[in-house]
């Protein structure tokens, strides 16, 4: 359904939002820049080289000479062979990294995207990285075409790399244009079109001196057919009717928004070849935010709503796909508009659910769960890092917002007098742990808030204070991450931190029955302390906690200083006996004596804990390890490696499967948590780039000998 005209008035069905997918160096920034030179909305070709493009415009993005955020570039395509004649398209290009540790970032354009241009290096081949990127894609039916660059570098061919694609993903992947030293040669509409950007001549294949072979228009041709359904077209194809460009464009928009038919375009973004075509594409046969509702929505106390009518004159339910801050205007909020209109200082409503849907506690940890009204501030469109404000932002929209002080990434924002939460996308799980301190006692504090604000711009990673432990653990994707968010916390924030070994929660239980006297008497000086008690130590099962049993007879010990007794205990069992806490066990309390005068909580407390202390050493003390069921994704090249390495680690492996993407292998094992504390950086290494995985407490099971030595010997050397 078309909306009405947006707030330049362009129609909605002429809106197109664009992610840019692909491995990191296979030139998406440098497309994003041809495109918008192409379209007149930049004067010169930036440089990722030089730090001077649109994308990458951050500080620490120059610094390091690639992207780490998610950058926004919205301009209107105004040239009639572009739009195939239909007024103006508002194209806004969603550039993302390529690096894993930002893949947060690549879902949050994925989520405000309408379709993708997947881009490969010529140069590279197609790897295991590449596969997981493409089945970043395919995970939310995305449709997109193929971008194959750096044709110009040497031993770039565009024939082997499009077999290497289409044995990779399917053969949905057809070429619209081949390239050839002086142009490229248009399938569909059989010309030749050569010259760079602002200099395009095109001529009639017969005039060029070459031609594309008839088999690759045969089954391109097929290929757009099949996949749109359209009966009519494809016996008219058989009965032998020439199929002409105007003919087929509805059928390729069709075939592309399935998400089966992937079109593949040369493009040489230094001087432009091709990037008129893609752009063609792009306004012609690509979806519109009008072809689909947007995510699901629900109630704020979780009833179903009707799917989301993408009009403008719906009630507004938008989403915040990123957070960012900027020195002079504040908080900025990058915002996807999926139904109704957004306005400059309007009270709107901001849901921030993610945990009803995840079923996950921890996520309590990383997102606030809040529900309350704020104004929102003014809307601008993006180019980079360049504002330009607009009236209002219609369904299909991104925009910046600015001034949501409490809206995070990942937030819905709807009408205040009808306020849902949307279905969040898979926010991706930090899995690299660091463990932080503020260098100086008097940062405690600007750590803390520095923190959470590097977190609301950054929902991959994750703060935690860890209950056992007690550490200040900051989760990450990986090393870039961290250093980001480091980095961040020093020129942002001001606050130097350290790093600390990151500590595992592991227990301790006793191995046997034992029996353990607890004895304090002081009769020097002052008032006398005087308390002795006899316990029994048992074993209880993984898991059964804590049993304290009452068996005194007689009075032995007086009925007030047995809760002493316990207070004792529960405090020991807390430190443990070898400098981890002791779980699962029971402890009876079987005798004692008390002194009518000097007896006291605090004498019955000390002896508690001094007769477990004896118990626990007569009984030998078991060290217990966290356990984890780990899924892991690989190459398939590189499963061996993998497993070598995971039999070094103490790792059960249950088993290995075909992963969703072919070229990928689903290892199944349950491993130590204490092996896992750096498991991402080496499998990223083992997998060539490629390895990622997924961790879930299992259990906790009994240290072998020889790591309990050495934790054993850990915790005493750290408590002296």
């Amino acid at each position: 359904m078309a909306g009405g005209p947006n707030n330049d008035g362009v129609d909605q069905a002429r809106v197109r939002n664009i992610v840019l997918v692909g491995p990191r160096a296979s030139g998406k920034t440098a497309l994003t820049e041809a495109i918008l030179l192409e379209n007149k909305a930049i004067t010169r070709l930036g440089r990722v080289e030089d730090g001077s493009t649109v994308s990458d415009h951050t500080d620490v993005e120059k610094r390091l000479g690639h992207s780490v955020h998610l950058s926004v570039a919205t301009t209107e395509v105004t040239d009639a062979e572009a739009t195939g004649g239909r007024g103006p398209v508002r194209l806004t290009l969603l550039d993302t990294p390529g690096m894993p540790d930002f893949v947060g970032e690549l879902r949050a354009g994925l989520r405000a995207a309408d379709a993708a241009l997947f881009v490969i290096a010529a140069t590279d081949g197609i790897d295991a990285g590449t596969r997981i990127l493409w089945s970043e894609c395919s995970a939310v039916g995305m449709p997109r075409a193929v971008v194959v660059t750096h044709l110009d570098q040497p031993r770039a061919d565009f024939a082997t790399t499009l077999d290497e694609l289409q044995s990779a993903f399917g053969a949905g992947l057809q070429p619209l244009y081949v390239p050839r030293d002086d142009g490229i040669v248009a399938l569909l509409s059989q010309t030749f079109r050569s010259g760079g950007s602002g200099a395009r001549t095109v001529v009639a294949l017969d005039e060029s001196g070459s031609a594309a072979t008839a088999d690759a228009r045969d089954g391109l041709v097929e290929a757009i057919i099949t996949e749109s359904e359209d009966e009519g077209l494809l016996e008219r194809y058989l009965g032998g009717e020439e199929v002409t460009f105007d003919a087929i464009v509805a059928d390729l928009e069709q075939a592309v928004a399935r998400g089966a038919f992937h079109p593949v375009v040369p493009v040489s973004p230094l001087d432009g070849s091709g990037t008129a075509e893609l752009l063609e594409l792009v306004c012609r046969a690509f979806p519109s935010p009008a072809a689909g509702g947007g995510p699901a929505a629900y109630g704020t106390n979780g009833g179903t709503q009707p799917p989301l009518e993408p009009s403008p004159d719906a009630p507004l339910v938008a989403e915040v796909v990123k957070t960012s801050s900027d020195a002079y205007v504040g908080r900025i909020s990058v915002v996807r508009v999926f139904a109704g209109t957004l306005r400059p200082d309007s009270t709107v409503h901001v849901s921030g659910h993610l945990a009803q849907f995840s079923g996950r506690d921890e996520d309590a940890a990383w997102h606030a769960d809040h529900d309350e009204d704020e104004r929102s501030g003014a809307i601008s469109t993006m180019l980079g890092a360049g504002l330009t404000p607009v009236a209002e932002a219609r369904a299909g929209d991104i925009v910046a917002v600015a001034h949501l002080a409490h809206a995070e990434t990942g937030d819905t924002i709807s009408d205040a007098t009808h306020p849902v939460v949307v279905e969040p996308w898979d926010f991706p799980h930090p899995l690299l742990p660091v463990a932080i301190r503020a260098r100086s006692s008097s940062d405690e504090d600007k750590l803390v808030r520095g923190l959470a604000r590097l977190q609301a711009e950054n929902p991959s990673a994750m703060v935690v204070v860890d209950p056992d432990t007690h550490q200040l653990v900051l989760w990450t994707m990986g090393d870039q991450q961290l250093e980001l968010l480091l980095d961040g916390l020093r020129t942002r924030a001001g606050i130097e931190v350290d790093i600390e070994p990151v500590l595992v929660a592991v227990h301790e239980t006793v191995r046997a029955v034992a029996k353990g006297t607890g004895r304090h008497v002081k009769q020097s000086g002052g008032h006398g302390q005087f308390a002795i008690c006899h316990i029994v130590v048992e074993p209880l099962g993984v898991g059964e906690g804590f049993e304290f049993v009452d068996e005194v007879v007689g009075g032995s010990v007086p009925r007030q200083f047995i809760p002493s007794v316990e207070k004792g205990v529960r405090a020991q069992l807390e430190k443990g006996v070898s400098g981890y806490p002791m779980v699962d066990v029971r402890v009876r309390l079987v005798d004692g004596k008390a002194h009518s005068v000097d007896s006291s909580d605090a004498a019955f407390q000390t002896a508690g804990a001094l007769a477990l202390r004896e118990a626990a050493a007569a009984a030998g003390v078991q060290l217990l390890e966290p356990v984890d069921e780990v899924e892991i994704i690989v190459g398939d090249d590189f499963v061996g490696a993998v497993l070598s390495d995971l039999a070094s680690r103490r790792a059960r492996v249950r088993g290995t499967e075909a992963a969703s993407s072919e070229g990928l292998t689903k290892v199944l094992a349950e491993i130590p948590a204490l092996e896992l504390v750096r498991y991402t950086t080496t499998l990223r290494s083992l997998g060539h780039g490629s390895g990622s995985f997924t961790r879930a407490p299992l259990r906790y099971a009994a240290v072998p000998v020889h790591v309990q030595d050495r934790l054993t010997g850990a915790a005493t050397s750290g408590s002296d």
